[in-house]
């Protein structure tokens, strides 16, 4: 079966390759074969290439046709695999959790939560007016409903 040689072939690719790790992966029934891909260091467009070529060179048109689209996480891309968090440590992430939304720092990653560190204006303990506070937050990864980058143009 076609998906079943795709997933070796992808397998054994990302397993020479560490730093590259699988984001998504698809066969539609008319053999079109979408695979997205991240690295710890990012995606160069050569490992596109690699990956593309380790998989087509492999497969035989004679057989079956397909189509085969390897591509990188894009930049607005939500965060879907812990690796990624790792990667992103020191950019700013907003993150939807079941009861609220928080937009900060990653300053710290594992494999079942991050950290996250933002400035908030609050209320003076005494008195009117407000006050800037640090405040700084772990939160496990499987609370997350959603992660992105927050992008600064």
């Amino acid at each position: 079966m076609l998906k079943d040689k795709v997933t070796q072939l992808l397998n054994d690719v990302l397993e020479e390759n560490k730093s590259l790790f699988l984001i998504d992966f698809s066969i539609t029934s008319d053999n079109k074969i979408k695979i997205i891909i991240d690295g710890d260091e990012g995606v160069a467009v050569q490992d596109c290439m690699l990956v593309s070529r380790a998989i087509e060179h492999n497969l035989d048109r004679e057989e079956e046709d397909f189509s085969l689209e390897v591509a990188s996480a894009g930049a607005a891309s939500p965060i879907v695999n812990p690796r990624q968090y790792l990667k992103n440590i020191g950019r700013k992430l907003e993150v939807k959790l079941p009861e609220n939304q928080i937009e900060g720092n990653l300053t710290a990653a594992t494999n079942e939560t991050i950290t996250l560190e933002w400035k908030a204006r609050e209320p003076k303990p005494v008195g009117k007016g407000k006050v800037t506070v640090q405040k700084k937050q772990e939160i496990a990864i499987s609370d997350i409903l959603e992660a992105k980058v927050v992008l600064k143009f």
